[in-house]
């Protein structure tokens, strides 16, 4: 019998331990190699862990298990082959997916087969979270293996009957009834390691900075009149909208590159400031907020900014962020106002020293010029960290933003 271990690899020099979400092999199930057998959860995204050979998958760890860098997770017993599956599966086996397919071989037809109706990677896991088998799915890659682009269109198209179960599994249900014959239940979920992390992050950030919060309002006519004026020729030429984001992304970058003591931070007793613009943006997803940064935005255009943001929210919510994607920042921006949030207190993304806080737009009757008119409104807070900026600077750079968005020409034009 010939082993292989299969061992916690090496993530990232921050990542010391984590959890295994979920097997997505079965044990004593024929595995084959780079075939992802496991999820993996760290800090900051979720990773999926390849086989390392050809053969039987033993489980040695098991789901929701904390696992440290190097720790054992799996063996794999080589000496059992497909061909072998084939002849005597064992009762836990898939046979379904094992049995329907050729022997793997070194021979071109045989591989052929077995790349037929096979998904990659990525197929697999959409497939799988959509509740979908791989059986029935036409592949349209190369000898029939289903592509990502197959593996979306049959969970689109997949009978509701077909719906899958809830990721999040109760460790615990209670049920109880009250006088009135109601039912009052309750049930206990595992806190997953990246919102453990955010949560003991948002406490740090709370406990080791002398946080406040200024506000201020913005009248975005201006802004919504440009947008209107421009959008279908912005469109036309870049092939994305011109939205609010890169307009206030760059609004910040401009007031960042002039006030630096906002663009820096505290790094053992020193100050560090940045000669660029790295702005995180939050971004909302099923597993927890994410800031991934976007690096020198003082030099990027209203277009890249657009694309880039529309990249890195699409890899958030799938689940596809790099490590390296998640590294890094100067400055923070979130907004609450996608989710109807009128005002709120945001708090810094350590180890920066602020962040802005963006709100719903609301229009509301305000004075200009002596009348009163109605104009489409957004508030505006910046908590920041007061041991490196001083009250004056904070809402110097407020009013700054301000500024730029209710006469974006002069953004634009660089004045």
């Amino acid at each position: 019998m010939s082993i292989i271990e299969m061992k916690v690899p090496t993530i990232g020099e921050s990542i010391t331990e984590v959890t295994l979400s979920q097997w997505l092999k079965k044990d004593g199930e024929i595995v084959r190699t780079d075939e992802p057998i496991c999820e993996f959860e760290s800090d900051k995204a979720t990773l999926e862990f390849p086989a390392e050979a050809t053969g039987k998958l033993i489980y040695v760890a098991s789901e929701g298990d904390d696992l440290a860098i190097g720790a054992l997770v799996a063996k794999i017993d080589t000496s059992v082959t497909v061909s072998d599956a084939k002849s005597a599966p064992a009762p836990e086996v898939e046979a379904s997916k094992t049995e329907s397919k050729p022997a793997a071989t070194t021979s071109t037809n045989d591989a052929a087969g077995y790349t037929s109706g096979h998904p990659s990677p990525a197929a697999a896991k959409i497939l799988r979270e959509g509740g979908v088998s791989a059986e029935g799915v036409q592949g349209s890659g190369k000898d029939g293996r289903i592509t990502k682009e197959d593996a979306l269109q049959a969970v689109q198209t997949k009978p509701a009957a077909q719906q899958s179960e809830a990721t999040h599994t109760p460790l615990a249900t209670t049920t109880l009834s009250n006088s009135i014959g109601g039912i009052r239940n309750t049930r206990v979920e595992k806190m997953s390691r990246m919102r453990k992390t955010i949560a003991a992050r948002l406490v740090s950030a709370k406990n080791g900075t002398a946080m406040l919060t200024t506000f201020n309002e913005v009248d975005l006519t201006a802004v919504n009149e440009l947008r209107k004026k421009y959008q279908e020729k912005f469109v036309a030429k870049y092939g994305v909208k011109l939205g609010y984001m890169s307009l206030f992304a760059k609004a910040c970058a401009k007031a960042l590159m002039e006030m630096p003591d906002v663009n820096a931070m505290i790094d053992d007793g020193n100050i560090v400031y940045h000669d660029y613009v790295d702005i995180s943006f939050a971004i909302s997803t099923p597993n927890g907020l994410v800031v991934p940064p976007m690096q020198n935005v003082e030099s990027l255009g209203y277009h890249e900014i657009e694309n880039k943001l529309k990249e890195l929210a699409d890899k958030a919510r799938n689940g596809k962020l790099t490590l390296d994607e998640m590294k890094g920042g100067t400055f923070t921006i979130t907004n609450g106002g996608v989710f109807g949030s009128l005002l709120s207190t945001p708090i810094i993304n350590e180890p920066q020293s602020a962040i802005l806080g963006m709100h719903a737009i609301k229009e509301r009757p305000v004075a200009v010029d002596g009348k009163v008119e109605i104009r489409p409104m957004m508030y505006l807070a910046l908590s920041y960290d007061h041991r490196i900026i001083d009250g004056s600077t904070s809402v110097t750079f407020l009013v700054r933003v301000k500024e730029l968005l209710e006469d974006p020409m002069t953004l634009m034009m660089d004045l």
